[in-house]
């Protein structure tokens, strides 16, 4: 597998930051890849022979799935077992050189293995913990195993997704991972940063983030509608209650764009474009609640606009005129579109899918820093690709050391 060097000569910001990642699956991963994309030395710790489930998820073939790839970039590969004695013992060495550590497993899993905040503490005072579980480490469900579905499902996201007269959907991403993934990375900089202004701190620095909670945050208003108005809000087939007209309208080549003209100016420069200028100009429609009203009509009128020209056309003609649009897209069009390419969004790589590299297109690096950037240095590695190389260097065992552990399935 290909290592490119960052072609930037600037470090990236997390430069000299160490992440001891003891997570599987997708939250914790996700956060820590954060770091490991602006620089942070990230070490994943994987079990001996079997390492992290995701390796095998999403996987047609060869034997570690490109979804573990992506987002295990940048990351050094470990083995320990940590229901050893010898295992345990690393972790802590290791936590003791580490300025952050991510785990995402099941509340009180750490404290029974000897190695929670109170030990990861005693072994390094100004260690950050970040905790990510189903439902937080505290409260009736605490002790529930929790993924990152049930969680969106939990926290209201699922009864809102998908057709009035149809069942719930899921996103067919990992949108609760995902989201815990970005707030554990933001409690252990905001943590990070606390420390680093000298404020004081009672008891170890321990971010708690629920995946429920997660999702819960990106619901808005949903608890507050139903106080105020009476409203539960229902599923309405992908269109947001209130925001008119806004959704996925067909076109002519079989495929779909999706326009956002619910602001009251684009409004009126949407209905201009389609050949009603008459709804935009009328004032009983100015107001956003008077076109929630009249949605069906309105999204027959674009429909009926957009039917008979292709995607790539109503792109074209409610883009000149100021409108929020934009093709609904497969994997194939994000890959050869331009705008993608032009920002290093889709970088291709040299990886072994089987037996010889291939080139495969990877995800780039986000948010974009100009002044220093991250990079993605390399997919994510061989199972304990760098055991020797991390118990070595940062904790200084020898190569008969090393060995031993391995003998016993420690490493």
């Amino acid at each position: 597998m290909a290592h490119p060097k960052s072609a930037s000569q600037v470090d990236p910001p997390l430069s000299g930051f160490r992440v001891l990642e003891l997570g599987n699956f997708i939250a914790a991963p996700f956060a820590s890849r954060i770091f490991a994309d602006f620089g942070a030395e990230v070490v994943k710790i994987e079990r001996p022979g079997a390492g992290d489930e995701l390796r095998g998820w999403r996987r047609s073939r060869g034997s570690t799935s490109m979804m573990f790839r992506t987002i295990a970039r940048n990351k050094k590969s470990i083995t320990l077992d940590l229901r050893t004695d010898e295992g345990r013992e690393l972790v802590l060495d290791l936590a003791r050189s580490c300025d952050v550590v991510i785990e995402n497993f099941r509340p009180g899993t750490l404290e029974r293995w000897g190695l929670g905040p109170e030990e990861l503490t005693a072994a390094n005072p100004d260690v950050v913990l970040v905790r990510i579980s189903g439902y937080g480490q505290t409260g009736p469900y605490r002790d529930r195993a929790g993924f990152g579905g049930v969680a969106e499902a939990f926290a209201g996201l699922r009864q809102v997704t998908g057709h009035p007269d149809r069942p719930p959907v899921r996103p067919a991403a990992p949108i609760g991972d995902a989201l815990a993934g970005l707030y554990g990375a933001i409690s252990a900089l905001m943590l990070l940063l606390a420390r680093a202004h000298g404020r004081p701190h009672v008891g170890p620095r321990v971010a708690d983030v629920a995946l429920y909670e997660s999702v819960f945050m990106a619901m808005e208003s949903l608890v507050p509608d139903m106080d105020a108005y009476g409203e539960i809000r229902r599923r309405t087939a992908g269109n947001l209650p209130g925001v008119v007209p806004s959704g996925v309208y067909p076109t002519s080549d079989g495929q779909s764009v999706m326009i956002a003209g619910n602001s009251s100016g684009v409004f009126g420069r949407l209905m201009a474009a389609v050949g009603r200028p008459d709804l935009g100009e009328d004032p009983a429609l100015a107001d956003g609640s008077a076109r929630d009203a009249r949605e069906s009509e309105l999204d027959a009128a674009i429909s009926d606009w957009t039917r008979r020209r292709t995607a790539p056309e109503v792109v074209e003609v409610l883009g000149t005129a100021g409108v929020p649009v934009g093709p609904v897209y497969d994997a194939a069009g994000i890959a050869e579109d331009p705008h993608f390419q032009a920002r290093d969004m889709v970088r291709p790589l040299k990886v072994v899918v089987e037996e010889a590299p291939e080139e495969i297109r990877f995800p780039g690096v986000v948010p974009r820093l100009p002044g220093a950037p991250g990079d993605v240095r390399w997919v994510g590695p061989e199972l304990g690709e760098h055991t020797g190389e991390v118990l070595g260097g940062v904790l200084g065992l020898d190569a008969d050391r090393i060995a031993a552990l391995r003998a016993k399935g420690v490493v």
